[in-house]
């Protein structure tokens, strides 16, 4: 069955041409022109992934996503206008998996999306079921949870992958090209900051260690690195 992808903008050219290039790619596309009507198929099971246009009349993309993360982790890439970093900020901050200023390529809109379909899609290899332990931190990929100190950790989609890569490689050093690669499907950007608001997300929700030491540190130039937990003296 190919994905149904839900796009929301209010440019009708836009849509129609989004449309036709995305069904030729083999996806199924359900297009709406107002945030108010497409609050409800936001929510509908059978929607793979959401493309929404920040600046929508009557209910914007922010309400939406807003919406949409009280009951729902259907991933989402935000449209945003080209230069407002405000937008893909709080995007961010709301739970996007990812964003595209406008104008794009179609090209480049199919490859995100097939891209971040990759990331959560169900993984069903033994590597995949394994569950990782770090101190207080226990991520099962098969379950996709996370437990901090035994209490459920909400994380979004990127949220969860990019832990899981840091975990895997605690103690040592994780590039921005490998976190790209590996987390959002791509080649690293050195003008994407994406990458450092779901750093920032992680730290706030996952907080300090017992010993008041910053679990996800930052390596400058470099990338970032999951801190062991210290020896018992």
């Amino acid at each position: 069955m190919p994905s149904r992808i839900l796009i929301v903008d209010d440019d009708v050219e836009l849509c129609a041409l989004l449309t036709e290039f995305l069904s030729s790619e083999g996806f199924e596309i359900d297009a709406h022109n107002t945030g108010r009507g497409a609050v409800e198929r936001v929510l509908d099971p059978r929607v793979a992934l959401v493309v929404l246009d920040v600046m929508l009349p009557e209910v914007n993309g922010f309400d939406i996503l807003r919406h949409v993360r009280r009951t729902s982790d259907v991933p989402v890439i935000l449209l945003t206008a080209r230069g407002e970093d405000v937008d893909r900020i709080v995007g961010l901050e709301l739970g996007a998996d990812d964003y595209l200023p406008k104008p794009f390529n179609p090209r480049e809109l199919s490859a995100r999306i097939s891209a971040v379909l990759r990331r959560v899609q169900p993984r069903r290899t033994a590597e995949d079921t394994r569950v990782t332990t770090v101190g207080d931190v226990v991520l099962d990929r098969g379950a996709r949870t996370v437990l901090q100190q035994g209490r459920a950790v909400s994380l979004t989609t990127v949220e969860f992958d990019l832990l899981s890569v840091l975990l895997q490689s605690a103690g040592n050093v994780v590039s921005r090209e490998t976190i790209a690669e590996q987390v959002l499907g791509r080649q690293f950007d050195a003008f994407d900051r994406s990458i450092d608001m779901h750093i920032s997300r992680l730290r706030r929700k996952l907080g300090d260690t017992d010993d008041e030491h910053q679990r996800i540190k930052t390596v400058r130039s470099v990338g970032y690195i999951y801190a062991q937990p210290a020896e018992p003296a």
